[in-house]
């Protein structure tokens, strides 16, 4: 948890110094006539929702397939256009939102095991193997709208991915919320955690101790199926539209980023899941803080890369043993002067 904390630690200390203003919240009233609360914070917790989501799902699959999933915003592109597509099938109501959510769902679960068997089965690197879906899934996305690119005007799809009428905090921070109450609950009363780290961490060893490395590989997947849903259903709503082709575009590599900054390791096994999360804040923020300096949105992304080397730089095992190493001469060098301070004290008595 050093180095999330301590990024986030940097990016709090930074903007005070620069603007301490940037942490004020205000109120406003939205275009439906909603008082809302609005400020960089909670534009950041916003923003931030469908890249925090993708982490979660990121995480277990790094941590059990040693690898990382790049198809997850074609993959979004794919569950949104099923969700838009039911969505424009009748009549909108709360049942049709519910179908439209649920049948994203499931579509994205089936990708999700697609890969997931390219993985377990035919032992095809993570990486690789969701690069069949990163290729053709945003042109499955386009034959499924038919090559349109609808939108959903309607105040139930808008309030689940702004704000619903009374309720000043946008909903998708409710959905972070909930998508993490679940996944904590799934991990603390189940043993899919420790069976997920033991695959990543020694895959012969697990299988000799009775796990199905195979299914806890599948799982993974699905959950990252899941997510996918949930951070696709959520863009898509927030923007009234699908678009095949923008839609979520890049996500993937922030989300493998969030996982990198929260200090799991991308070859597997012990995994961080609250470290994950704060590592997409911490993206979200320093985004948030460059748009805030006036910085050119085709500046950012040089910006952003520079900042999350040096801390993926920082959590690598060569300076995490350098430091490591520095602290325990630190360490033995104060104990021996300590030794020595009592030694001549002794011998003086």
């Amino acid at each position: 948890m050093i180095i999330p904390l301590l990024a986030l630690f940097l990016l709090v200390i930074f903007n005070l110094i620069r603007d301490p203003s940037f942490f004020s919240i205000g109120v406003k009233v939205d275009s439906y006539g909603n008082t809302v609360l609005a400020g960089n914070l909670i534009a950041i917790l916003n923003g931030a929702s469908e890249l925090v989501v993708l982490a979660m799902g990121m995480t277990l699959v790094t941590a059990a397939s040693k690898g990382q999933d790049i198809s997850v915003g074609a993959a979004a592109a794919i569950a949104g256009s099923v969700f838009v597509k039911v969505l424009l099938a009748g009549e909108i109501t709360g049942m049709t939102f519910a179908l439209a959510l649920i049948l994203s769902c499931v579509v994205a679960i089936i990708f999700g095991a697609f890969n997931g068997t390219l993985v377990s089965i035919f032992r095809i690197q993570p990486m690789i193997a969701s690069l069949i879906l990163f290729t053709v899934g945003r042109a499955i996305a386009y034959w499924i709208n038919g090559g349109a690119t609808p939108t959903v005007a309607d105040w139930r799809i808008s309030a689940y991915g702004s704000f619903f009428p009374g309720v000043p905090i946008p909903t998708p921070i409710f959905v972070v919320i909930i998508c993490g109450v679940l996944l904590a609950l799934a991990l603390k009363f189940t043993n899919l955690g420790l069976y997920i780290q033991a695959v990543g961490t020694n895959e012969e060893a697990a299988r000799l101790n009775g796990i199905n490395v195979v299914r806890i590989k599948m799982i993974a997947f699905m959950i990252m199926g899941i997510c996918v849903a949930i951070a696709g259903s959520i863009n898509v709503s927030r923007l009234g539209l699908i678009n095949h082709e923008t839609i979520l575009i890049g996500i993937e590599m922030n989300a493998i980023l969030a996982v990198a900054i929260g200090g799991n390791s991308l070859g597997g096994g012990k995994f961080n899941m609250v470290g994950s999360i704060i590592g997409a804040y911490v993206i979200q923020g320093l985004t948030t803080t460059l748009y805030a300096m006036k910085v050119s949105s085709t500046d950012i992304k040089a910006y952003q890369a520079i900042v999350i080397i040096v801390l993926v730089a920082i959590g690598s095992p060569v300076v995490k043993r350098i430091a490591s190493q520095i602290w325990e001469k630190l360490f033995k060098n104060r104990k021996s002067m300590s030794m020595k301070s009592a030694t001549e004290g002794t011998e003086e008595i």
